[in-house]
């Protein structure tokens, strides 16, 4: 988190030089921006594009455990059957599925809200913000104490989870695309 600070107090960087100071610049490719994302872009806004990618990245790796996971266990709705991307519309065509899918978006709500507390100026003083000093994903949720107390330690996992997210939302994307196609399990 210290690099992160720093690097945003340097103004001389910006662009692509700013976004190779942050977590995630790894083997085989380095750092990956094929589309010119980064390009002419200031460090809050690459940190706005990191905050998005480690969002993006923890949703799809609870997503690809969903599709593993649904496809050969679901106790709390049995009657659910055939490819995971057509499940939630069985479960919510019955009424206790309709009760567990709003518990299911109130808890995407709070946890959102409190995302946006921890981490975004609020949007009556600035639009589109991060927090100064706020470290994308670092919401201070470690009820485990996973958290490396080394920065090389620290660097690692972070360098692991933006991996593994960026892995789990092409994977998502492929799982998705698969039984679209197919219509069938992935898994049968």
């Amino acid at each position: 988190m210290a690099m992160v600070i720093a690097s945003l107090a340097a103004p001389a960087l910006a662009g692509p030089a700013f976004a190779k100071t942050l977590p995630g610049i790894t083997g085989p490719f380095g750092f990956f921006d094929p589309l010119g994302f980064t390009q002419d872009k200031l460090p809050a806004e690459v940190m706005l594009y990191r905050e998005a990618e480690l969002a993006h990245g923890r949703v799809a790796m609870m997503a690809a455990l969903g599709y593993v996971v649904q496809e050969q266990f679901h106790p709390i709705f049995p009657s659910a059957d055939g490819p995971v991307i057509r499940e939630l519309d069985q479960v919510l065509s019955t009424a206790d599925g309709q009760v567990g899918g709003s518990i299911l978006l109130m808890a995407i709500f709070f946890s959102e809200i409190y995302r946006a507390n921890v981490g975004w100026v609020e949007p009556d003083v600035e639009i589109r913000t991060l927090r100064e000093g706020y470290a994308p994903g670092d919401l201070g949720f470690d009820p485990f104490g996973l958290k490396p107390k080394e920065e090389a330690a620290f660097l690692s996992m972070q360098n692991k989870e933006i991996n593994n997210g960026r892995l789990a939302m092409l994977a998502v994307a492929g799982m998705t695309a698969e039984e679209l196609a197919s219509g069938a399990k992935l898994f049968a």
